[in-house]
């Protein structure tokens, strides 16, 4: 009976497709087999426009190419590196019957939500506010709480722990642009100084002497770009410290190169570390990046099932909210219903896209979040049910609810933490402080837009901006008074 009334969004359960990759003239005569060998995916990587026009043939228009082209000389902070799993994923003519080749087919490719943030083009970008004023290369502040080389330690009990400064593939909107990838004409890339043994020695040494960390996030990068003998290494001596209870391998590539989990070695390797941490009462765990439901493939699926049934105790999801990709409450449902229905992975996360430069065109409005944090509700089980987070400067993850005051004309959200990072051991005001996070300027109303342009620069700019929605804050707070 329920089935007949009319809901916002409707249910439908959904079979998982592998898009045909003969579609695309590159890959007319690729096997089966090819496919399915994680070294021909690794080795038939498009990393530069020529690669993409041999895959693409006549399927794509000049334009698009020089768009692409020029983004990559003037905006991009990511160089381009796209597995074939994920480009298979562009335009998959699976629930619909693929594009004529030419205008056709190139109105459908930059309309599709993967190539919007993989194969991000210079039209994609704002022209008013490309960056927000106060984007920064490292916008989390991950380096400034570094407490050995790549190990951040921002949370009272959780430590990130980056092992590597690659991937498998590059996503535009990536937080780590600072240190991860290969340099672009816009980011001359941090590097890692030390020898990988020496900073894994370092960090196993901190979490050694340091009982009050409890949780290790294992990341990069991608941990898939770590030869397998290297990472399980590193995690059997996380292993022996007793106070570590969690441990979190963190892999987009459980999406964008599924065939590397899928690996013998790799699937033998994780059942190894999987049952020594269960006989140690460690929960490991796998955290994905997928952000479109076309993502969730078959082979991402049986991906997640392998690890599963290799002792993990779970496979969890934390996309990135991003305009034109998944910000209607549709997109995000369909999403988390492909993951957990078919894909055996739970949704757990979506992140605001943070401020890093060039990124004004995916971020979204604090209130806009809130409205699809209460659009999704009611429909997942609960234990299924994301949260959108807003990680701000300086606090970490919150709830796009828990901001304490938010003037949405000039779009400053305030919010405050309980808890010193690893840098503010002696700062007495960390706990009372009020920190800020920036709406994209271009989504305000137009008196909030004409305060930014004539408030920009500086910062003075910024302490004027803070100061004055402070004001007008506490006016309003007045006036209900």
């Amino acid at each position: 009976m329920t089935d007949l009334i009319e809901q916002p969004y409707r249910y439908v359960q959904r079979e998982l497709v592998e898009p045909d990759w003969t579609r695309l003239p590159g890959w007319r005569h690729v096997t089966a087999e090819q496919w399915a060998d994680v070294q021909w995916q690794r080795a038939h990587c498009v990393k530069n426009v020529r690669q993409l026009r041999e895959l693409m043939g006549d399927l794509l228009g000049d334009e698009l190419y020089a768009d692409l082209e020029r983004d990559q000389a003037e905006r991009a902070t990511m160089s381009m590196l796209v597995p074939p799993q994920m480009l298979n994923t562009m335009v998959p003519a699976v629930d619909e019957p693929m594009p004529a080749a030419g205008a056709a087919y190139t109105r459908a490719f930059r309309a599709d939500p993967v190539r919007r943030y993989m194969l991000p083009v210079f039209s994609d970008r704002r022209t008013d506010w490309p960056s927000h004023p106060y984007a920064t290369r490292d916008s989390l502040h991950e380096h400034d709480m570094w407490v050995a080389e790549g190990l951040t330690h921002r949370y009272p009990t959780k430590v990130l722990a980056e092992l590597l400064p690659t991937c498998p593939q590059y996503c535009g909107h990536c937080t780590r642009m600072d240190l991860v990838g290969n340099s672009t004409p816009q980011v001359s890339k941090l590097k890692l100084v030390g020898k990988p043994v020496d900073r894994y020695a370092a960090m196993l040494a901190y979490l050694s002497q340091t009982p009050g960390v409890r949780d290790v996030v294992v990341s990069g990068g991608d941990v898939a770009n770590m030869p397998w003998k290297n990472l399980e290494a590193f995690l059997d001596r996380l292993l022996e410290i007793e106070t570590i209870r969690d441990i979190r391998l963190a892999t987009k590539a459980l999406m964008g190169l599924p065939q590397h989990w899928l690996s013998p070695d790799v699937v033998e390797g994780v059942g190894r570390v999987a049952r020594k941490a269960r006989s140690r009462g460690v929960s490991l765990a796998i955290h994905t990046h997928v952000n479109s439901a076309q993502s969730v493939t078959p082979l991402v699926a049986q991906a997640a099932r392998a690890m599963l049934e290799a002792g993990v105790r779970d496979v969890r999801n934390q996309g990135v909210l991003m305009r034109g990709v998944n910000d209607t409450p549709e997109q995000l449902l369909d999403l988390c219903f492909a993951l957990q229905d078919r894909g055996s992975i739970t949704p757990y996360y979506f992140y605001m896209c943070d401020m890093i430069p060039f990124s004004e065109h995916w971020r979204v409005s604090l209130e806009h979040a809130q409205h699809l944090q209460h659009a999704m509700m009611g429909y997942l089980p609960g234990f299924a049910t994301p949260r959108i987070v807003c990680d701000v400067p300086f606090v970490g993850k919150r709830w796009v609810h828990q901001n304490e005051e938010y003037d949405t004309e000039r779009g400053i959200s305030f919010w405050r933490k309980n808890y010193r990072t690893s840098i503010e051991g002696a700062d007495e005001s960390a706990l009372s402080r009020e920190y800020v996070y920036y709406d994209p300027i271009d989504t305000l109303p137009e008196a909030g837009q004409r305060w930014w342009r004539e408030h920009s620069d500086g910062d003075a700019s910024h302490a004027a901006a803070v100061d004055s929605a402070r004001s007008s804050r506490e006016l309003a707070g007045a006036q209900l008074g």
